[in-house]
């Protein structure tokens, strides 16, 4: 039978295929689950940076009875009280996550500034965590602030984290970025250890009767690997840390393709959450007949083989294949001769 083990982050992994960020990993029994599953590393659910700053503001109050301005700025933030297990129940699930399984326990931190709270990555590692994932989720809304200085602050946290632990970091990068290529090259003087491709932003929707903002949750589509696979194809075998893929994961082709293009692990998240844990199970079953249908001895054996510099037409990534797609469209209207 064809070898599924995989190297990410430094780590051996028996399969390519990762529990990404989401629910499904915020327990205990549910991560045995994964690892029976053949899931070959998990990412637990992220802290959020708000969620820190809150319990410091909760701390500061303790410390500092009366302060008015505390109840105010509390009720900004008031979900993140109840969202997972805050930060000191975090701790714990990554301690009891490493003692229930062995496949290795990455860690998410959510963030955008740097600061004091990525001390707490400190405390993930203290707590057995084999990585951590910083999850680059940020809305930049602010007007004066320039790209060039948001990249630099982003830069800036992920070398601010690597001087606080010893871990291996992974990167969650955005889609956003005007140059991807370039920032990919930066996160690797900065000594990230991977790039995640890519980030979903979550879009809020409008009621327009209550006149109301909701929010909404949309679990991803196979469409959305595209753009993912299309990346990481361009960016493989120009930097050094490793490549992951994260976004529209869903089936053996999705890893089979991320593979190819250059992914040591493909991420799946929302066709966990859609059709429940044994769902990996089936996956990796199809994996491997897929592999040995094609004469493949291992999955690495085919790692980047259609990444950017290694198919015939690079061109095929770049805008020489734009019209070629636009002219491979035919339109068909159908008209009816008005009556005289």
């Amino acid at each position: 039978m064809s070898d599924l083990s995989t190297r990410y982050l430094g780590m051996k992994l028996k399969s390519p295929l990762v529990a990404s960020s989401s629910p499904v990993c915020e327990s205990v029994p549910n991560i045995r689950q994964l690892e029976d599953a053949g899931i070959g590393a998990v990412v637990l659910p992220s802290l959020f940076e708000e969620q820190l700053e809150l319990e410091s503001r909760a701390l500061d109050a303790d410390l500092s009875r009366g302060a008015e301005s505390f109840a105010e700025s509390q009720s900004l933030l008031p979900d993140l009280q109840t969202y997972n297990l805050g930060p000191d129940g975090y701790l714990e699930l990554i301690n009891c996550a490493k003692d229930a399984v062995d496949i290795p326990i990455i860690a998410s931190l959510n963030g955008i500034s740097p600061g004091g709270w990525a001390q707490y990555a400190r405390l993930m590692e203290e707590a057995g965590a084999d990585a951590i994932e910083l999850n680059l989720y940020a809305v930049p809304t602010e007007q004066t602030e320039s790209a060039v200085e948001l990249e630099k602050g982003y830069i800036e946290l992920v070398r601010q984290v690597r001087r606080t632990v010893r871990l291996p970091v992974a990167v969650k990068l955005s889609p956003f970025f005007t140059a991807p290529a370039n920032i990919a090259l930066r996160m690797d003087e900065a000594g990230a250890a991977a790039l995640v491709l890519f980030n979903r932003f979550y879009q809020p929707d409008f009621d327009i009767e209550s006149l109301d903002i909701v929010p909404r949750l949309a679990l991803s589509h196979p469409d959305e690997l595209l753009l993912r696979l299309h990346w990481t194809a361009i960016i493989f075998g120009t930097v050094r840390p490793d490549l992951a893929i994260t976004g529209g994961v869903h089936n053996a082709t999705d890893v089979v393709k991320s593979v190819m293009v250059g992914a040591r692990v493909a991420m799946m998240a929302s066709a966990l959450l859609h059709n429940g844990v044994s769902h990996a199970t089936a996956v990796l079953a199809d994996l491997h007949r897929w592999l040995d249908e094609h004469e493949y001895c291992s999955i690495q054996q085919m790692c980047g083989s259609m990444s950017r510099g290694k198919v015939p037409d690079p061109s095929a990534f770049e805008r020489g294949n734009y019209m070629k797609v636009l002219s491979s469209y035919t339109f068909k209207a159908s008209f009816s001769k008005k009556s005289s």
